[in-house]
Order: C-alpha cells, then sequence, then structure tokens
C-alpha cells in the first residue's frame, strides 16, 4: 500500500508539473510535504541521504554556478556578443541565425542552458527589433541550440548533474563521451536551419544602418571586472576537468569559485542574491524527496528489476529502449523530473552489467535521449519555456505548435544521429 500511495502522489504532482495547470514549486512542496507526513520517506534520512534524498551536491552546484553566472551577467558581456554577432551577420539573417546559435551552443556547456536563454534572448529581440524581422525564429532556433550544446558537459544541463552525481561520472568523462557528438548533432543543425527556418529569413537592407551604429564596447559596463571574472571562471571550469585527479566534487568548486570571484570583484552581495533562482532550487530539493519516497517504498527497485529482466544480456536493446525512451518521454515531460525519476532505475540496470565501459554506455544513451528530447516540445525543458516566457513579454508570442513543429523535427533527427553514435562507438 505504501508503494502505491508514493505512486499516486508522484504521478498527481507529475501531471500538474507537465501541464503546467499549477506552479511546479508548489506542486512539489506540497507533493513531498504529503510524502513526508505517510510516512513514505525515510524520516530525517531524506536530509542526509544521496540515493534516498536531497543530492546536496547537485543543489550546492547549481547554486555556485548561478552567483558566477549572476557577477558575470554584470559585465554586460552577454549583450557584447549578441550585439558583435548582429554586426557581423551585417543584417543577413541565415548568417545572424547561425551567429547567435553559435554563441549560445558555446555558451551552454560553462552555463546552465537556462541561464545562458535569460541573458541571450533579450538583446536578440532587440537586435530583430532593430532589423525590423520576427524575433521568433531566432529564440526557437537559440533554445535548440542551447540544449543541444547544453549537452556536452557535466553543467549544461540540468538533467546532467543528476546523472553525473548518480552515475558518479565526472566533468572529463562528459567532455570525452558526450561532447563528440555534440558537435556533430550541431554542425548538422546549423545546416538543416537554413531550410528548417527558411520562410523566417526576411532581409531588411533599410535597416542594416541602424544595426550597424550599435556599439557593442558599450555593453561591456566595467572591462577590469570582465577580466577578474574571467580569470576566475576559466579556473573553475580547469577545476570541473581536473575533478577526477584531485578527488574535489564539482560542487566544491562552484562554490569555491563563487566565492573568489565574489571577492575580486567587490560585487554586491545582496544584488548577487537576488539573481539567484530560488524557485529552481527549492523545485529540485522537493523533487528529489518525491523521487526518495518512490525509492524508500520500493518502486524504483521493482520497476528496475522488471527492465533488468526485460532486456536480460542484450544490452544495445538496453541502450536503444534507454535513448528512444528518453526521447519520447523527455519530449512530453520537463526532463529535470524525468530524469531524477528515472536515475535510480538506469543505477540499478547499470549495476547488473558486468562490463564497466557497457554499463557506462547505458548512462550516456539515457543522457543523450533526455538531453535531446528536451528540445521535443514547448514544455519539455526549462530552457523552453524560459525562451517563451520571455518572448511574450517581449510581444513576440510564441505558441506551443509554433516552437514543437520544429522542435520535434530537431529532436528526431538528433536522437537517430546519437544512436548511431552509441552503436559505432559502444557495441560495434
Amino acid at each position: 500500500m505504501t508503494a502505491v500511495a508514493a505512486l499516486t502522489i508522484f504521478l498527481i504532482a507529475f501531471y500538474f508539473i507537465a501541464t503546467e495547470k499549477a506552479n511546479k514549486v508548489t506542486v512539489v512542496l506540497i507533493a513531498s510535504g504529503a510524502m513526508a507526513v505517510l510516512g513514505l520517506v525515510p524520516g530525517s534520512e531524506v536530509f542526509f541521504s544521496e540515493h534516498e534524498g536531497i543530492d546536496w551536491n547537485v543543489i550546492f552546484l547549481l547554486l555556485g554556478m548561478m552567483v558566477i553566472v549572476g557577477i558575470i551577467k554584470q559585465t554586460g558581456v552577454f549583450e557584447f556578443l549578441a550585439i558583435w554577432a548582429a554586426k557581423r551577420a551585417r543584417g543577413k539573417p541565415y548568417r545572424l541565425m547561425v551567429m547567435l546559435m553559435v554563441i549560445t551552443a558555446i555558451a551552454s556547456p560553462f552555463l546552465d542552458n537556462v541561464t545562458t536563454i535569460m541573458l541571450v534572448a533579450p538583446v536578440t529581440v532587440v537586435v530583430c527589433g532593430r532589423l525590423r524581422i520576427p524575433a521568433q525564429p531566432y529564440l526557437i532556433a537559440e533554445v535548440l541550440a542551447s540544449n543541444i550544446g547544453g549537452a556536452a558537459t557535466l553543467i549544461g544541463d540540468p538533467p546532467n548533474i543528476i546523472i553525473g552525481s548518480r552515475g558518479g561520472l565526472t566533468f572529463t568523462d562528459f567532455l570525452v563521451h558526450m561532447a563528440p557528438i555534440v558537435v556533430v548533432v550541431f554542425v548538422l543543425f546549423v545546416i538543416f536551419a537554413r531550410f528548417l527556418f527558411r520562410k523566417a529569413f526576411q532581409h531588411a537592407p533599410e535597416e542594416l544602418e541602424a544595426v550597424m551604429a550599435l556599439q557593442e564596447r558599450r555593453a561591456i559596463t566595467d572591462p577590469a571586472m570582465l577580466r577578474r571574472c574571467l580569470i576566475v571562471f576559466g579556473a573553475v571550469v580547469i577545476g570541473f576537468g581536473l575533478h577526477a585527479v584531485v578527488h574535489i566534487d564539482p560542487a566544491i568548486v562552484a562554490l569555491v569559485g563563487a566565492g573568489l570571484m565574489l571577492l575580486v570583484t567587490k560585487a554586491d552581495v545582496s544584488d548577487v542574491l537576488a539573481e539567484i533562482e530560488w524557485p529552481t532550487l527549492v523545485f529540485f530539493m522537493g523533487l528529489f524527496v518525491m523521487v526518495a519516497g518512490l525509492v524508500h517504498t520500493g518502486v524504483i527497485a521493482t520497476i528496475g528489476t522488471w527492465a533488468a529482466g526485460a532486456f536480460g544480456d542484450n544490452h544495445l536493446l538496453a541502450a536503444t529502449a534507454l535513448l528512444f525512451g528518453s526521447t519520447a518521454l523527455g519530449a512530453f515531460f520537463d526532463n529535470i523530473p524525468y530524469v531524477a525519476t528515472m536515475a535510480p532505475i538506469v543505477e540499478g540496470m547499470v549495476a547488473g552489467v558486468p562490463d564497466p565501459a557497457t554499463g557506462q554506455a547505458l548512462w550516456w544513451s539515457f543522457a543523450l535521449g533526455a538531453d535531446f528530447g528536451g528540445n521535443g516540445t514547448a514544455v519539455a525543458a526549462s530552457a523552453n519555456v524560459v525562451a517563451i516566457g520571455i518572448a511574450a513579454r517581449t510581444g513576440n508570442p510564441i505558441g506551443f505548435w509554433q516552437f514543437t513543429k520544429y522542435g520535434i523535427v530537431v529532436t528526431v533527427l538528433s536522437s537517430m544521429i546519437a544512436w548511431v553514435y552509441v552503436w559505432l562507438r559502444y557495441f560495434l
């Protein structure tokens, strides 16, 4: 009965999160509170157990990166890059789209894709306004590029943070196994975008003068502060890369980096804390408690046992099911709660694989499916929802199906390419 109760509470909460019929933070707090009151979570252990409670490594990694990004944002460097791209494109729509996608895709592996979109999207709206061209296609293309680019690293996409923590995968592991296919998929997406968005490329030569008049250097509000930020940020990225060597958790690296950046920039702590997405952090904590209820009552173990038995020793079939199953489910549900729910199941499947390399292939298949599935629909990833909100506030509304008709095509193609990569690299 406890398993049924936990599963019922979780599914009801998941429904409201996926359909956005209620605030997701409110939903997870009510659901996690209900599980605690009914004794479906392991009591106070929910605050201390990594596998049956809140994963603080994930929470503090996000917190540290949010502080770092909040400080870097004050320098105006992201606005500089967007204006620079628009001028180099010389008003040509496709070239402009490529420049913006490249900037977004390069930033996303090192900043989480939600933050990247929040920084780049408003400037995109301004530049498109100057050119008098519709901003919606460019915003959609940026989101798709962000979700693809963010898959390359441990910190680029929130699902990766959860997968890395659960699977014991390092920042370097993600670079070695995920980055190659991400580069391939992104390059093909850039080429394909020329045809996918062809109806949106309206050239307005008479507006080029207005864009060329923008002074990108003026966007940099504090060059000295920017230099200090880049030095600290570079050290943080190096710290992530050496995680497996120095045995310092990425969350510690991010927190130390945040402290150093506050120290060297002398940024106002109150202003920086105001930039932190506290609702996102609370959402993660509540979500971990909900998943703890499924683990503690045996729901996850039951599903994992069934999955392991269904695939037996056919690990390629298991990898295929994880990749395409995660793509399909991730396209219709926010990939953060999906990954948080499935990670313990995948962990159980990997535990039954005698070959460590093959076991890791299951993790990479899971990550690729979840990350690329985030492009499937307008509600599949947090970055999608953020971009749509920015578009609506700036008078450039993006409808559910307007986004989805592009996203679903990119998702199908990217997941097929990813499957070929998994097959060739790990099983052929």
